[in-house]
């Protein structure tokens, strides 16, 4: 059995894509997921599997379709990788909410970072590592700028967390 994060993108925003966590525990365990945990209602849970990367995350995105009509954009990790994405934190000493990473899709080699460098205020911070964009904005991302337009930058698909919910996964993992 492999461990794997599962990090979902665009559900239960405004009303939209609605997927209660009961239900998306559901579909993994028609799945063949073990040891499915789910963390809020943004799509975040760790998971068991014998299959690949790939093929699972297929087979977790066809589910999600045929059950609900809509296709999320699916980002299955395995564990380490999400370890090693949180170990790469260079804000890690920082207030965790204040803390904000994009898990790539695709490493972003074009990122854009003279776009970046100008969407950021002063009080902000951030570092692109291999798999993730992280932001230090000790202000909140209300109203960044930096924050509503990295992705765009970024030129790949990505699903933002903030520290305290990166930390929970990891919490989950350890259980």
């Amino acid at each position: 059995m492999r461990d794997y994060v599962l990090l979902l993108r665009g559900i239960n925003v405004g009303g939209h894509n609605r997927l209660p966590m009961a239900q998306l525990r559901e579909l993994l365990a028609a799945a063949g997921c073990h040891d499915v945990a789910t963390y809020i209602q943004s799509g975040n849970a760790v998971l068991r599997h014998q299959m690949p990367l790939q093929k699972l995350s297929g087979r977790i995105s066809d589910a999600i379709t045929a059950e609900c009509g809509f296709t999320p954009t699916v980002m299955l990790l395995p564990a380490a990788e999400f370890r090693a994405i949180l170990a790469a934190n260079p804000f890690k000493n920082e207030e965790p909410g204040h803390v904000h990473a994009w898990i790539l899709g695709a490493p972003a080699p074009d990122a854009g970072l003279a776009r970046i460098a100008a969407l950021a205020a002063e009080s902000e911070r951030y570092e692109l590592t291999g798999k993730a964009f992280f932001l230090h904005a000790p202000l909140g991302i209300g109203r960044s700028k930096l924050a509503s337009g990295v992705e765009k930058c970024l030129g790949v698909d990505s699903t933002a967390r903030n520290g305290r919910t990166l930390a929970r996964i990891a919490d989950l993992l350890d259980a």
